[in-house]
């Protein structure tokens, strides 16, 4: 990183605090408004951003509401940002690059928030980010994963991925299932043409994805079959699941695809040997039944040590699980998504209170030059990997009806291991 850092100590002060109409943000670092010089103004900072509260990214969308609405919610509790109350304007991205891209615009130059946060969602984020550059605006997002793309020097990624992510993450699910009592031999890929899945699975500019890194590990690659975002009829794809007969289905999947493909597959009469979702609703994966026994995704955060210790872990695991419990999410553990969700608003937090400040480069420069706390551990951007910071990767495993993290052995769950 660059200069001597400075450790900023801020607590796990909660999110995000009601989802509803599209607003804009004060553009670029001319909006340099300073709340330590001008004590009196108590009116709301504004902060906007958009989320699938409709279409298939709904189901982990709705995690990063409730998450967001808990930790302004207490974020307000504790005096708010620079002395001021916030306010989080959201509108629903339809789970839609374009309706983001245009909704982060109206958000900038018509409604005129004086902050944003990104969406949910790669190929929403990418959309959006364009806007963001354009505007000059601080842009912190969740859960971008095209880590080549996002060049962008005032983007600051919470995704613990690293610059490899294709690669290095890959190399986590393949060793995990080479410590398995039974190791596949054979692996299938069933992958979504969502941006994010493509890369992890495709790789990108001569860095591999999963399907070259599986071969470099000596698995036989037996099917290679991409679907579009929204798919709803699995039949065709599980009938070639069924007849390639991998030992370990490994499924690019956003949301509830995952879910849908096992049934397709249960009614074909065929069960996974080991499966591997990328990106799954983890209650929808965990209430499909027997079939999803054994099912595999990658964490980075679960409630439990190491993670516990981590700066304002126990502020979420606290306040989500009822406020998702009231919001009907299925699953109300704070897993990844909350916590990404979480440590993107705590980054926020960390950038304005550190500069004492709303101007956009100088939020950007004390992110540049701080150690930021969160959930997911102590993060230092480095502008030298477009401020991708390492890859936390563990992996977990649905075992006896219940999420538990397998691997890697220092992040195990009571010493749980891949079955």
């Amino acid at each position: 990183m660059l200069a001597a850092r400075r450790s900023l100590k801020l607590a796990g002060i909660a999110l995000a605090a009601s989802a509803m109409v599209l607003t804009g943000c004060a553009g670029g670092s001319s909006s340099g408004d300073n709340s330590s010089k001008h004590g009196a103004d108590k009116s709301p900072i504004r902060i906007g951003s958009t989320l699938a509260l409709t279409g298939p990214l709904a189901p982990t969308a709705i995690i990063h509401k409730v998450a967001g609405e808990q930790f302004v919610k207490q974020l307000n509790a504790n005096g708010g940002l620079l002395g001021r109350p916030v306010e989080w304007i959201v509108r629903d991205d339809e789970s839609s690059p374009e309706t983001s891209a245009s909704l982060y615009e109206r958000l900038i130059t018509q409604d005129k928030v004086d902050l944003i946060v990104g969406p949910y969602g790669t190929a929403n984020i990418s959309a959006s980010m364009q806007v963001a550059q354009r505007h000059d605006m601080v842009f912190i997002h969740n859960s971008g994963t095209l880590v080549y793309a996002y060049t962008y020097k005032n983007q600051f990624p919470l995704y613990a991925s690293g610059i490899k992510a294709s690669q290095t993450g890959a190399e986590t699910v393949f060793d995990a299932y080479a410590s398995a009592p039974n190791p596949p031999k054979t692996v299938g890929f069933v992958v979504s043409k969502f941006p994010a899945t493509n890369y992890l699975v495709y790789g990108h500019d001569g860095t591999p994805g999963a399907l070259q890194v599986a071969k470099t590990k000596g698995l036989n690659v037996v099917l290679n079959v991409q679907y579009d975002v929204g798919n709803t009829d699995w039949s065709s794809i599980a009938q070639r699941v069924k007849d390639a007969n991998p030992d370990l289905l490994f499924m690019g999947a956003t949301g509830a695809d995952g879910v849908g493909l096992l049934a397709a597959l249960q009614q074909q009469g065929w069960t996974p040997r080991h499966q591997f979702y990328q990106f799954p609703a983890p209650g929808p994966m965990l209430g499909a039944g027997k079939i999803a026994d054994g099912a595999t995704t990658v964490t980075m955060f679960e409630p439990y040590e190491p993670y516990l210790s981590n700066t304002g872990a126990q502020d979420l695991v606290k306040l989500y699980p009822p406020a998702a419990k009231v919001a009907g999410i299925q699953y109300t553990v704070p897993d990844i998504q909350a916590a990404l969700a979480w440590a993107q608003w705590q980054t926020l937090v960390a950038g304005v209170e550190g500069c004492k400040c709303l101007d956009q480069d100088k939020i950007a420069q004390t992110l540049e030059d701080t150690t930021v706390h969160t959930v997911l551990g102590d993060i230092n951007f480095d502008p030298a990997q477009h401020n991708y910071y390492g890859d936390l990767s563990a992996i977990k495993q649905i075992q006896d009806g219940k999420w538990v993290v397998v691997y890697p052995k220092d992040k195990a769950s009571n010493g749980a291991t891949i079955r």
